[in-house]
């Protein structure tokens, strides 16, 4: 429920919008895309994030995020784009992903906590959960939301995306299965989620690209990407994720290769819930840092 200190400051005149551009999941007609209107997602990337044994450096992973931060709201330091998703009156759930590998990492969790109470929000109002959600006062009681996980190829939708990483938030997940997990979009109007997403991270650091079966996992099938995807639409960070995926598939196999599940629940929740952009024409890729293999 929005409190009452919250109305005010969305009646702020440039704060308020900004806030309301911030806010995009689930949105109401108002807010939904017009024609031409496109999401801005930034893919940001650094050589210098994982050492010659695999080890991630987590200062360099900071600096992604902040740079990431400050070029998706446009803000001359990551510290204003903080302020402009998160008031220190928000109740903080952070949606990780702990089933890989790869998992979310650690430190990015860290990070992002760090992020949070850093404008003002209380150590007791912010909380990093997978598979407890539904059991988490925080989450129970949250006003915004973080969503933050890998991506990888998975057994019943195709890939493993922001999108499935609300699955958690649902009393029956395996409900979701049908059709690939095409209405994945779906979970985003349950109460306990609706509306409150302020941002989503799809972490590209070492993506599973290939992979058969309900467990499976082959470093052959990773490589050293090293590279997050951030934005506050979570169809336009995932159709830019799996883009990537597709990239590397037809780079490795030397032809173009169906995953082994269609993915298909992206672009459902573009055609189909109007969730947010699915199609390349109609998201603004900002790329940042390394571009070594290019890759997208």
């Amino acid at each position: 429920m929005i409190k009452t200190s919250r109305r005010k400051f969305l009646q702020t005149g440039a704060l308020g919008t900004a806030f309301l551009f911030a806010m995009p999941h689930r949105r109401s007609e108002s807010q939904s895309p017009q024609a031409g209107e496109k999401s801005r997602v930034v893919l940001v990337r650094d050589k210098d994030l994982l050492d010659s044994e695999g080890n991630l450096n987590k200062t360099v992973l900071e600096k992604m995020v902040d740079e990431g931060m400050k070029n998706l709201f446009q803000t001359t330091t990551p510290e204003e784009a903080w302020k402009k998703i998160i008031q220190p009156d928000d109740v903080v759930g952070i949606k990780s992903n702990v089933a890989g590998p790869p998992r979310t990492p650690v430190e990015l969790e860290d990070i992002l906590k760090t992020k949070v109470l850093s404008v003002g929000v209380p150590s007791d109002k912010v909380s990093v959960d997978d598979r407890g959600v539904l059991r988490n006062p925080i989450f129970q009681n949250s006003t915004a939301l973080i969503n933050v996980r890998p991506m990888r190829t998975h057994h019943w939708s195709g890939v493993g995306s922001l999108l499935k990483n609300y699955i958690m938030f649902s009393e029956k997940p395996p409900t979701w299965h049908a059709d690939s997990c095409a209405n994945l979009a779906g979970l985003w109007d349950l109460p306990i989620v609706k509306g409150k997403t302020r941002l989503n991270i799809l972490v590209m650091i070492t993506p599973l690209f290939h992979g058969k079966g309900p467990h499976h996992y082959n470093k052959e099938y990773t490589w050293n990407y090293q590279g997050l995807v951030i934005g506050t639409d979570p169809v336009a960070c995932d159709a830019t994720g799996l883009r990537i995926l597709k990239a590397k598939r037809l780079q490795y196999f030397g032809a173009e290769q169906p995953f082994a599940v269609s993915p298909h629940h992206i672009q459902v929740a573009q055609d189909k819930y109007n969730l947010g952009n699915a199609d390349e024409n109609r998201i603004e890729l900002v790329k940042l840092g390394w571009e070594d293999g290019v890759l997208i």
